[in-house]
């Protein structure tokens, strides 16, 4: 993906986490998704590209979300798009750590072109390649991650998403003897994290958002990471009818595990992060003298680089802060 592409969406991210700042500690998670959503497609159809939404937030009937399958752009390049325009609408809603936009592009017919339904997941670091897999137990993928990482298993920390469908796994991964870290939300930021020094969190484990899961294997993909995951219509209210959907559209077994490489098919895929609230990777958005900062990150698959972006918007008579 050309470098020039990934500025432009960059611009996107950081556009829509500055809309979606707006409502940081309001309570409005509903609203500040709203803004999020509108600004970044906006600021898609300012873009000469052919963009096609393969991974949204719902169907084409729930406006104002991207929606899956929705085209956005001026014409151009033929690529795909995977959204999450406000990862964590809680945390932004309550002014918690680790709201994010996040877009992951690759070229057309690249991402998996998947329903809005849940998705189980596990992700790890690269050290743990080939030692763990959605299928195994929580018993064995803890104990595969501590001989991988060459330490005890009581130092192993799990991150989770703090969920009642989670009761089991949750007592599962604690008579193991490790820790666990709960999260409301964000299992973009808690999957990626496992491939991410100092962030604590070495294995991520549990079922959440099926966008979110492609998101994070682009970013895994480009960092060296480890994810797979598995439709998980059963959760789902409306999982009988998402799965015929999905039986037409996606073009895989919709029961069977998905690897990294069946969610992302290219090595020509970046993974873009803003910060909306601070957190462990990112700053979030601070207005200050006329001046808005945002704070971002790029994971490049195709030159394998991650990039970490500070820009600077002033306005009319506003201070640039280094």
């Amino acid at each position: 993906m050309d470098i020039s592409r990934i500025m432009q969406v960059l611009n996107v991210a950081e556009l829509a986490a500055i809309a979606a700042a707006d409502w940081n500690g309001r309570g409005d998670k509903r609203a500040a998704d709203k803004a999020a959503t509108e600004a970044m497609r906006n600021a898609f159809n300012e873009i000469d590209f052919s963009g096609r939404i393969v991974i949204g937030e719902g169907e084409r009937d729930e406006a104002p979300m991207l929606y899956i399958g929705e085209e956005v752009g001026r014409g151009g390049e033929e690529i795909d798009i995977a959204v999450d325009p406000l990862e964590g609408t809680n945390l932004c809603a309550y002014n918690r750590a680790n709201a994010l936009t996040t877009i992951a592009i690759a070229p057309k017919g690249s991402l998996l072109f998947a329903p809005d339904t849940y998705m189980h997941k596990i992700a790890a670091g690269p050290a743990c390649r080939g030692l763990v897999h959605i299928d195994a137990s929580p018993e064995a993928n803890v104990r595969a991650v501590a001989t991988a990482l060459d330490k005890p298993i009581s130092e192993v920390n799990v991150c989770i998403l703090l969920r009642d469908r989670h009761a089991d796994l949750i007592k599962a991964v604690r008579a193991t003897g490790a820790r666990i870290r709960l999260i409301d939300d964000g299992d973009v930021f808690g999957a990626i994290a496992t491939a991410v020094p100092g962030t604590g969190i070495d294995l991520y484990l549990g079922s959440g958002g099926a966008p979110e899961g492609v998101l994070a294997a682009a970013g895994l993909k480009a960092i060296g990471g480890i994810f797979m995951g598995k439709l998980g219509f059963e959760l789902d209210s409306h999982g009988a009818e998402k799965r015929a959907r999905a039986e037409l559209t996606a073009g895989i077994d919709l029961d069977a595990p998905l690897t990294m490489d069946m969610l992302i098919r290219s090595d020509e895929t970046a993974f873009i992060a803003c910060g909306v609230t601070d957190g462990e990777m990112l700053d979030g958005v601070r207005i200050d003298d006329g001046s808005c900062t945002t704070s971002s990150i790029i994971m490049n698959s195709a030159d394998k680089t991650v990039r970490f972006v500070k820009t600077v918007r002033r306005s009319d008579g506003g201070t640039i802060h280094f």
